[in-house]
């Protein structure tokens, strides 16, 4: 049977590419029914539910699926050393790239959710890599093996009531006791996907003086299910519910000194090393969801008649989705053009090179895929608007938009930061080649 218009880029739908291998073309048709088994065939019944079963997130890690979410080139070593040297369909840990980290994305969304795929990779895919990148021997020792294998969960704790994209604004103290055997941590963090599961928090506290802004700024891994003075509450949001989205008090927490990450007072700049892998993760799910809301809403035009004739046949249903499938499609090309250039530059090139673009790429896959739900919600109509029904996985995603275009540094932000970064590297580059031109003389 021929695919829905918009349902696939066009990659999937047989036509070539310059950017999946055969080796990505393997993992995508290994992947797919996996996926569609452990996760999609119940992840709309889930997200009602509002959670996932905590067997979902073993199986995964059974299957060797979690590490999948982690940044490419992966930590081979440390994988071999726990047990894992291949993934699904025998790719080599070694051989894994940034392409099949975004084919994973892009299928751990296929349901049209982000909340039960969410629920599974969100810590593991941002709590973990600050861990291997900077932690210290000891510190991986007693962490990393637990981790890579999903015996133990972990997330990512960086947001605060009062400090969301502002980071530098975190007020989360962490103080060093009198025996210089612990930091004693108080403060609290707010709308941390993830947290009512986890066992530990790749946290960011301040170790500097009150207003002293990014420098002051460190990484703590911080224990939480059950450790003393530590509270934590579901919170209620209105989109990926299922994501479990955590609000949690530190009261006098003591965490060994030896749970710091890297140094002291540079917490700012490992926190900034997550943000293109983060940032890319946001935009390949908005733009799976922008398709599976586009392409439904596509399928039912074609069969619902109004006025004695298909939806289809009504010029201004035809001008929507052909604006909105424009949309999509550019921001489906630029995801995979980001994709593969981290597949060719090396990570110091990347951050510098991307760092403001993937800003605007996730921004932008926001406002993409706000134009795709407001489509689909309007063309399926009432249907549209119910949470029951054949225009329910349009109303579900209506819900998700704003967890794509606030969570990873809100929109208005990103647009901001994107423009900033562009300028300060064409300063930069400016500079250093008057300063070339300068040595020839």
């Amino acid at each position: 049977m021929a695919q829905i218009p918009f349902s696939d880029p066009p990659w999937l739908q047989g036509l070539p590419s310059a950017h999946f291998t055969d080796s990505h073309r393997k993992w995508q048709a290994t992947i797919q029914p996996l996926i569609q088994r452990l996760l999609h065939d119940q992840a709309v019944e889930w997200e009602q539910a509002e959670t996932v079963p905590a067997h979902v997130f073993a199986d995964f890690a059974a299957a060797n699926l979690l590490v999948a979410s982690l940044p490419a080139p992966l930590p081979v070593a440390w994988l071999k050393r726990v047990g894992i040297h291949e993934l699904p369909g025998g790719l080599r840990v070694e051989d894994f790239d940034t392409m099949h980290n975004f084919i994973f994305g892009d299928e751990m969304v296929r349901s049209g959710l982000v909340g039960p795929g969410g629920s599974l990779t969100t810590g593991f895919a941002f709590g973990i890599p600050p861990i291997i990148k900077f932690g210290d021997r000891q510190l991986q020792e007693r962490f990393l093996p637990e981790l890579l294998t999903g015996k133990k969960r972990c997330c990512i704790a960086i947001t605060e009531p009062d400090a969301g994209s502002d980071v530098a604004g975190v007020t989360t103290a962490a103080v060093r006791s009198e025996c210089g055997k612990f930091y004693v941590v108080n403060g609290t963090k707010k709308w941390i996907t993830n947290g009512i599961w986890s066992d530990y928090a790749t946290m960011a506290v301040r170790t500097g003086p009150s207003g002293s802004g990014a420098a002051g700024l460190s990484l703590l891994v911080v224990p939480l299910k059950g450790h003393p003075g530590v509270m934590m509450r579901r919170l209620k949001v209105g989109g990926q519910i299922s994501a479990g989205t955590t609000y949690i008090e530190l009261d006098d927490v003591r965490v060994p000194v030896e749970n710091l990450i890297g140094e002291e007072g540079h917490g700012m700049r490992y926190i900034m090393t997550n943000f293109n892998h983060e940032r890319l993760a946001v935009a390949v799910g908005a733009t799976r969801q922008a398709r599976v809301a586009l392409s439904s809403v596509f399928a039912y035009v074609l069969k619902r008649e109004a006025f004695g004739k298909p939806l289809m046949d009504q010029t201004v249903v035809r001008h929507r989705l052909a604006k909105a499938g424009a949309l999509l499609e550019s921001q489906s090309a630029w995801a995979e053009q980001f994709a593969f250039l981290m597949t060719k530059l090396s990570r110091e090139d990347a951050d510098r090179e991307l760092g403001g673009l993937t800003a605007l790429l996730k921004a932008q896959a926001g406002m993409v895929l706000k134009e795709c739900a407001d489509v689909a919600v309007l063309l399926f109509g009432g249907n549209g608007y119910t949470r029951s029904g054949q225009g329910m996985i349009a109303e579900m995603i209506y819900r998700d938009v704003p967890g794509a275009r606030i969570p990873g540094g809100s929109e208005d932000v990103m647009l901001d930061l994107a423009v900033r970064q562009l300028v300060k590297l064409y300063q930069a580059k400016t500079k250093a080649i008057k300063a070339a031109e300068a040595a020839k003389i």
